[in-house]
């Protein structure tokens, strides 16, 4: 679809350069109502890194079930051959399960958990709903990885999400090491919008969930973001939380190990930048993948039976 003024132009047929941002990082300091659970020095490195780095925010009993969910999934038939259900592209082992705040009540209860629902208004200064949610899995030995991209360039270009207003939370459902292929971010990346080179595909998702081709940034205006920002891989037992803007260049690498590593994600997305029409895809992804009917304010859940009394630890 056309879109008159768009900010943020990728999926092009020639390069271009790169571009600052042009919204803010953490939304709230032009909402003052919107306060929350962080204090002005995690705002502020948040700010700065686009990511904050939260060690057992829940406890490791705590993420139990939701490993066994996965485990339970995977041997359901029906949901193996739904299209919500992604292969590993090596294995065919399960990669990923998307809507999972539908699928499971406890996942959903977790989205609306009172702290995380609050830091996800305080950083986006409105209301918020799930715009994606899914569970993630690398079995030991087997686990593919994933090459760099920002997630807002792809849900602007093949989703139609307007701006960058929207937070990606990850729990570790198992221990993450540098063995087992963890996320890897590339500090104050999310400061500069980086267009893409190649038109989007018919139906890319179908692909690029398994293996992600087109909306992959070139390779020097990566080194030049790392040089200045380093490489990070935040590590930590399970039950740590990972915060990250969605405009974050990221990565991951395969398990090498014996060891899985399975995480749960979902993303807030501001009810004032709901999805409009793809800027540069053919068509709407589906549902499951960008959220255009269930976009209703979350309501905080406050009683969670399982997580208490678990030592949860305070925020850093």
């Amino acid at each position: 679809m056309s879109h008159s003024h768009d900010l943020y132009l990728s999926r092009l047929d020639e390069a271009r350069p790169v571009t600052s941002r042009q919204d803010p990082v953490v939304h709230s300091r032009a909402q003052h109502r919107w306060s929350g659970p962080l204090d002005e020095v995690s705002l502020s490195r948040y700010e700065r890194d686009g990511y904050l780095w939260l060690e057992g925010f829940f406890s490791e009993e705590s993420m139990q079930p939701f490993f066994q969910a996965l485990k339970d999934m995977a041997a359901d038939s029906d949901l193996m051959e739904s299209e919500q259900v992604i292969a590993d592209p090596a294995s065919g082992a399960i990669r990923s399960v998307f809507g999972m705040h539908e699928i499971s009540e406890r996942f959903s209860r977790l989205t609306r958990d009172p702290r995380l629902l609050g830091i996800a208004r305080q950083l986006l200064g409105s209301e918020v709903y799930i715009h994606q949610s899914r569970i993630n899995d690398k079995f030991g030995f087997q686990g593919s990885g994933f090459d760099w991209h920002s997630d807002f360039e792809t849900w602007h270009a093949e989703d139609g999400m307007p701006r960058m207003r929207a937070v990606s939370v990850s729990l570790m459902l198992t221990d993450n090491n540098e063995f087992n292929g963890p996320l890897m971010v590339i500090p104050g990346s999310h400061q500069y919008f980086v267009p893409c080179v190649g038109k989007t595909p018919d139906a890319n998702w179908r692909s690029s969930l398994k293996k992600q081709e087109a909306g992959v940034p070139d390779k020097d205006t990566l080194a030049i973001l790392a040089g200045r920002g380093g490489i990070v891989a935040p590590k930590g037992p399970a039950g740590s939380l990972l915060l990250f803007e969605c405009n974050l260049l990221h990565a991951s690498n395969e398990n090498m190990s014996p060891w899985p590593r399975s995480n749960l994600f979902f993303v807030y997305n501001s009810v004032e930048n709901k999805l409009d029409e793809p800027y540069a895809a053919p068509g709407r992804r589906p549902e499951f993948l960008g959220a255009r009917k269930n976009t209703e304010p979350l309501q905080m859940y406050d009683y969670y039976p399982e997580l208490a009394g678990q030592g949860v630890r305070p925020l850093q």
